[in-house]
């Protein structure tokens, strides 16, 4: 990774932070599946002086001058952007996903509006209809729900999108292992006269990489976020129909935001332009192989799975009934132990967000280190060994050394 003897001579506070978390990192086992490792070149973009510059407006539309190579970037972005999911329109200024995600919303909706969207508690997003998020004061969302055997009833997805005749059906989630029928959802927007949506910032980098389908030809817009499995830097990004377009990019800006942040573009074109490699489509199938593996692992140690099965990145378990440990619990063990996850909820849990029934789990990250199956099986166990052994001090430092030297096997940025 880059040097960082200047920050280190001129806020010794902020770089031992930086020190610190890199060394994680390192010696740490990543399991939060909506987190990964960016490229040294990524690293790069994000700290060049394009940060210095102030680019309101879309190239060639802007209101300051100086423009020549922020163009050209931000043109770089939106052309890679294009070629790997297929989109007709791109824009990539949104600041993260969240942001993407109301956007998106303003473009087509007005006040009171309803959004079908998936209840958070079965796989969906804060941002897809839950009260505490600021467009639910302005929008109104109806939640449909999973079924016990972890699959979407469609028909009733339908006859709920007839009862209820939203201005928008919202696909995506956040905690959902299992694909989505893109044609099926689209269908059902498009027989209520809905604008469909999808929001795909878990997978985006599974898509990109064809190892599962891609949603983007089948939805009105798509949002996502550029970090997760697409393996670039925090930021998010919206993709659309040309028909919406024009309302996508006045919604971005002037509507919510106001200058891009261009070396954060520039970051995201990098990112784009590693992922259109032969490499990143090896990187995306490994992603869904281990992921699978890890699920089966898990299950003959006793854990519950949640859905059924995983068909993507994604596992998500149900601690609480399966080991009798809740995941708030979970989650603060195994990070002593230097496996890192989060807790969730699961399907109608009862515990609520602050101390859910389960944990979330997935390997894109451990799998950018280049671990395979084999590091899987081993992880499993140790997941296993810690929360069955969660009470003994002695056991959890024994696994952080044995997790450590394993990590050291597979260095991030070849250190």
């Amino acid at each position: 990774m880059n040097n960082l003897n200047k920050l280190k001579k001129q806020d010794s506070q902020i770089y031992k932070a930086a020190v610190g978390e890199l060394k994680r990192q390192e010696e740490g086992i990543e399991m939060v599946a909506s987190e990964n490792y960016v490229s040294e070149a990524v690293l790069e973009a994000l700290g060049t002086v394009l940060t210095n510059k102030y680019s309101e407006g879309y190239p060639g539309r802007r209101y300051y001058a100086g423009q020549e190579f922020t163009d050209a970037v931000e043109n770089l972005a939106i052309e890679r952007a294009k070629k790997l999911f297929g989109a007709e329109h791109v824009n990539v200024q949104p600041i993260s996903g969240a942001p993407a995600n109301l956007a998106a919303f303003v473009s087509v909706l007005k006040p009171g509006d309803k959004v079908l969207g998936m209840d958070l508690s079965h796989g969906g997003h804060l941002t897809h209809g839950h009260p505490a998020v600021f467009a639910s004061k302005i929008y109104k969302f109806i939640p449909y729900k999973t079924e016990k055997d972890g699959s979407i009833d469609y028909d009733k997805l339908e006859k709920l999108a007839i009862k209820e005749k939203p201005r928008m059906v919202l696909a995506g989630f956040s905690a959902y292992s299992r694909q989505l029928d893109y044609k099926r959802i689209s269908e059902i927007a498009k027989k209520v006269g809905a604008v469909s949506m999808m929001d795909m910032a878990h997978i985006a980098g599974l898509v990109a990489g064809k190892a599962i389908p891609n949603p983007v030809p089948y939805f009105d817009i798509v949002t996502t976020t550029t970090h997760k499995t697409l393996r670039g830097p925090r930021g998010g990004m919206i993709l659309c129909k040309k028909e919406f377009a024009a309302g996508v990019d006045k919604a971005v800006f002037p509507g919510l935001q106001g200058g891009p942040h261009m070396n954060n573009i520039a970051a995201k074109a990098v990112a784009f332009g590693e992922a259109l490699k032969p490499a990143f489509k090896t990187y995306a199938k490994q992603v869904v192989k281990n992921t699978q593996a890890l699920a089966k692992e898990l299950e003959k140690f006793g854990f519950k799975i949640i859905f059924g099965k995983t068909e993507n990145h994604i596992v998500l378990v149900d601690v609480f009934s399966s080991k009798g440990v809740t995941g708030k619990e979970a989650e603060t063990v195994l990070d002593k132990a230097g496996i890192t996850i989060n807790k969730n909820m699961i399907p109608d849990d009862p515990r609520g967000a602050a101390d859910p029934s389960g944990i979330r789990l997935g390997p894109p990250a451990i799998t950018t280190r280049g671990m395979k199956e084999k590091e899987i099986k081993i992880i499993a166990k140790w997941i296993n060994e810690v929360v069955e052994n969660r009470s003994n001090e002695k056991v959890l430092k024994n696994i952080k050394k044995e997790v450590t030297a394993l990590c050291k096997k597979f260095p991030i940025y070849g250190n």
